[in-house]
This record gives C-alpha cells, sequence and structure tokens, in this order.
C-alpha cells in the first residue's frame, strides 16, 4: 500500500484520469497519449515549477492529504468506574466540575479558560479568529508576514514604521479581552530583519512574541514569482531576496533582450544560534515584551532538544510545536505531505526530552502540540499522551472553520436566506446560535450583537470543552493536569512501538 496521495489533490486541482492507479508513482497505471492533462505531472508540463506550490491558496486554508501510518486514532480513550480524583464527593463528580483551567508563563503568567490556543494565523476571517479566542479564553497568535497583508505598511531605510493591522488585530482580542489568555505577534526571520516586533511592541502594545523556527506553515517559505522587472527591483528594496538580482547590469540587459529567467522572491531562512537568540529575546524584553514564544516544526529530534533547550536557558514562556498532518499556509504541495514529523511521532519525542530535562531540573516552557486536530476526542488523547507536559493542542484550521461558517450564517440571516439545515431551528442569531447563552452569561446581553463569526469560534471551542469535560468524567480524574498515558488504550502495533520508544531509527531517550 502507499500512504501518499496520487497525483491528485484539492490543493493542486490535479485529477488522475484513470481510478486504476500504480501506488508507488502516484500516476495512472494505464497512462495514454490522447490524455488532456489533468493530473499534476501534465499540470507542471504546463506551469512548470509553479506546480511545486499550492495552486489554490488564497481564500482557503491547505492541509496534507497523507494517509500516515499512525495517529491518534490509533488509541481509544480509556474508562473507569471506581473513584474520582480532583473532587471530593459524588455530588461534585460531575461534568460540570472538570477543571480545564490552565497557567503557564515564566516571569508574566498567563491564563487559560481551556487548555486550548488558537496558533498563527492572518488569512481569512482573522478578526472573528482573534475575538473568539478572547471570547472562549484562550491565547492566540497573528501569523507571520503579517506585513504582506497591510496595504498602509511602510518601511523607511529598511525599518518598518507603520503596520496599523497589528492594532486592528490586537484590538479584536482586547475589546473582549476577560482576563484569559494572550495575543501573540509572530515573526519570522523578514520581520526580525525589518524591526517588526520592535514595532509591534512599541506603537501597537504587544506584550508577546512568538519567534518562529522555519518558515511559511511548516518549513520553508514560497518562492513568488515576480512579473517584471519593476516589480523585482521593489521587492528588492523592500528587503526581500530576489532572484536573479535584478539590480546587476547584467540581469538588465538580459531582460531587455528577453532572455532574463523568471524574477522570484525568497524568504532567509533563520541560522540561530544560542548566542544570538539570547541577544534577541534580551532586546525583546527590553523593547517591552512581557512573554516570548517560539514556534517549532517537526524537525530531527536533535533539533527538538536543542530548542527546548534554548528556551529553558532563555526562561521561554512556550513553544508550540506543529506536525505533519495540519496546516493553513502556503507551504509547497509536497512539503505538507511529505516533510516533517507526525504530530503525534513529534509529541512522542518531545515527551520523552522533556522528562530527561525535568530530570536535569530545568524549567521548561508551557508545551503546546498543533497540527491536525479538531474534535474533542483528538484534544483529549494530545493532551494525555503528553503526560503532564503538555499544556494545551492548538485548533488552527479548525477554529478558522467555524470563524468563517459563523460568519456565513450571520450574513444568510441579514440576507434571509439560511441554509436549510438551520433554517429549522429559526431565523435570528438568537434563535440559531445555541450557545449563545453561555456568551451572555459571560458578557451579559450585549453579546446577542457581537459578530456571528467570533461567537461560531466560541460555540466551537464551547463544544470542544464540552467534550472534554465528558472524557474527564469517564477517567474519573476531573483535573486535565491529572490525564496522562494511562489514560489511552493503544489499538495498533505502531501505537504499542510508538509508546515502547521503538519508532524511531535511533530511540529518543
Amino acid at each position: 500500500m502507499s500512504y501518499s496521495p496520487s497525483l491528485s489533490s484539492g490543493f493542486t486541482k490535479g485529477k488522475n484520469r484513470s481510478r486504476f492507479l500504480s501506488p508507488q508513482s502516484g500516476m495512472c497505471s494505464f497512462c495514454t497519449e490522447d490524455c488532456e492533462g489533468s493530473c499534476e505531472l501534465a499540470q507542471a508540463a504546463v506551469l512548470g515549477s509553479q506546480t511545486v506550490y499550492p495552486t489554490t491558496t488564497g481564500n482557503n486554508q491547505i492541509a496534507s492529504e497523507k494517509d500516515y501510518p499512525i495517529d491518534f486514532s490509533h488509541f481509544n480513550i480509556n474508562g473507569r468506574v471506581f473513584g474520582a480524583q480532583g473532587v471530593d464527593n459524588t455530588e461534585d463528580a460531575t461534568i460540570f466540575n472538570v477543571n480545564l483551567e490552565r497557567t503557564y508563563g515564566t516571569r508574566h503568567p498567563v491564563n487559560l479558560a481551556l487548555p486550548i490556543i488558537l496558533p498563527a494565523l492572518i488569512k481569512l476571517n482573522w478578526q472573528d479568529y482573534f475575538s473568539g479566542a478572547a471570547m472562549a479564553g484562550v491565547t492566540c497568535v497573528v501569523g507571520e508576514h503579517a506585513r504582506n497583508s497591510d496595504p498602509d505598511f511602510k518601511i523607511e531605510n529598511g525599518v518598518a514604521t507603520e503596520c496599523p493591522l497589528f492594532g486592528q488585530a490586537m484590538d479584536c482580542f482586547r475589546r473582549y479581552d476577560r482576563g484569559y489568555g494572550q495575543i501573540v505577534i509572530q515573526c519570522n526571520l523578514e520581520d526580525i530583519l525589518l524591526g517588526v516586533p520592535r514595532l509591534a511592541i512599541q506603537k501597537y502594545g504587544a506584550e508577546a512574541i512568538e519567534i518562529k523556527f522555519g518558515q511559511a506553515a511548516k518549513g520553508t517559505q514560497p518562492v513568488i514569482r515576480i512579473k517584471d522587472l519593476k516589480t523585482a527591483l521593489i521587492q528588492q528594496e523592500m528587503g526581500n531576496i530576489v532572484y536573479p538580482d535584478p539590480s546587476l547590469p547584467e540581469t538588465r540587459e538580459a531582460y531587455s533582450n528577453g532572455r532574463c529567467p523568471n524574477f522570484a522572491s525568497y524568504s532567509r531562512l533563520p541560522m540561530w544560534t544560542e548566542e544570538s537568540l539570547a541577544e534577541y529575546i534580551a532586546s525583546l524584553r527590553k523593547w517591552g515584551a512581557k512573554n516570548i514564544y517560539f514556534k517549532m516544526a517537526g524537525y530531527d529530534p536533535a533539533d527538538i532538544e536543542r530548542v527546548i533547550r534554548m528556551a529553558c536557558d532563555n526562561q521561554v514562556d512556550m513553544i508550540t510545536f506543529d506536525g505533519a498532518g495540519g496546516g493553513s499556509g502556503y507551504s509547497p504541495s509536497k512539503m505538507m505531505n511529505e516533510w516533517s514529523l507526525p504530530t503525534i511521532c513529534l509529541e512522542d519525542a518531545i515527551v520523552r526530552i522533556c522528562k530527561r530535562l525535568k530530570g536535569e531540573n530545568a524549567i521548561l516552557p508551557a508545551i503546546v502540540m498543533t497540527g491536525g486536530f479538531a474534535s474533542e476526542d483528538q484534544v483529549f488523547k494530545g493532551l494525555a499522551y503528553g503526560d503532564g507536559h503538555v499544556l494545551g493542542i492548538g485548533l488552527c484550521r479548525a477554529a478558522m472553520a467555524a470563524a468563517m461558517t459563523g460568519k456565513n450564517i450571520g450574513q444568510a440571516i441579514e440576507r434571509g436566506s439560511i441554509p436549510k439545515q438551520y433554517a429549522k431551528l429559526g431565523s435570528t442569531v438568537e434563535e440559531l446560535f445555541a450557545d449563545l447563552p453561555d456568551l451572555r452569561a459571560l458578557y451579559g446581553v450585549e453579546a446577542n450583537t457581537f459578530p456571528t463569526g467570533a461567537i461560531g469560534v466560541f460555540s466551537y471551542l464551547n463544544k470542544i470543552a464540552f467534550g472534554l469535560r465528558h472524557f474527564a468524567a469517564l477517567n474519573r480524574k476531573f483535573d486535565v493536569d491529572l490525564w496522562g498515558q494511562s489514560d489511552l488504550i493503544p489499538l495498533t502495533r505502531e501505537a504499542r512501538t510508538l509508546m515502547n520508544n521503538e519508532w524511531f531509527m535511533h530511540p529518543v531517550k
């Protein structure tokens, strides 16, 4: 069998013509000369190197389509019938008394109402994404390259001077802030070189910065095709790497003669060392940052440990680890499917490293896992597999789907064209959004006027929390701090192999 998709995909719009496929190559097993060219190979024949990247980015989200040989479905959730931990008596042993709150932060504590964060994003309905996070009481992150989404972004002498989008994003969160969670500005190396973090802190009041290891949704930024020499020069002036170099006389001559290759821009990969990173974190704190976050993908276990040690040495508050299977950004298509550790394998390595570092008396940062989580059973399993070392789970694409759906339903109510499946429930916001009473309990009747996209995010996370409380009660563990790997039942040989530390070629000690 093959775990990889064939040469057809939702994020390339490629389609195999035949239902008879060669599992190893992904091609149709019977390939004919009269084919009009619908698969990814045919697209490459016409579009060339552009097809390395998703062709459906923009108003869409993108995730891996690979069927990984192990994921959280290889486990069931355990259950117990005697006793109770976290409550004192039978009257208190109810789902309504399950404690899901958590706190993190080395210098400036941050409280979470739920063991959830909404990872970095700055596309689609980001306004309600951040507002809904505040309503639910969780931390959220403004994605890297936010400046590219701001038409009013300004640079002077190679330094960022204006980015009003930061103020808008933080206002989305702060107007509903009820004392839980935090809004964080994520920065990649390009942002850092332009001085974006300092601008966000000192001009727009950002209190937290997330430093990204790698680029884009997983590992590397896309190569952006540039249409002409003029645009290439503008991109170069903005600090981007442009190839070929448009400022060289020979490049300009080749362009005028019609012999110049395609222009393209590419973002730099970070080259942090322990010393340079410590120095930069000190600068962030000097500028006024209260909390420091890291974002890390499923790189080699040795790199994972190095990043965690850097976090320990610099009193970093949180690291979010993003595994293969999730997504939302503009990553190359094959990178979404074929690169990085799958989320559960990544978590297994992290937990083993954290246990060892704790034995060395290291002060560990909060650990968050993300990458393919969408439902309460997956969230519970991710937290339980963390065995006390994973503080929360990141829900990105799923939360954005709720933000978009809530907004669309709200607009449908205004138009009077509510989808049939919901029309039978009512015709107003108050009638259709079933968890609005829970929101009114927090904010009062003005919650009826909140943006429906944000209500959608709140309702989705409310559902996740409600489901988590049920699994907690089934395990007789009424506090999220009590959940561990004993609450999981490995169903397959692969699951048992992973738990026995036999998955990796070189076991993570």
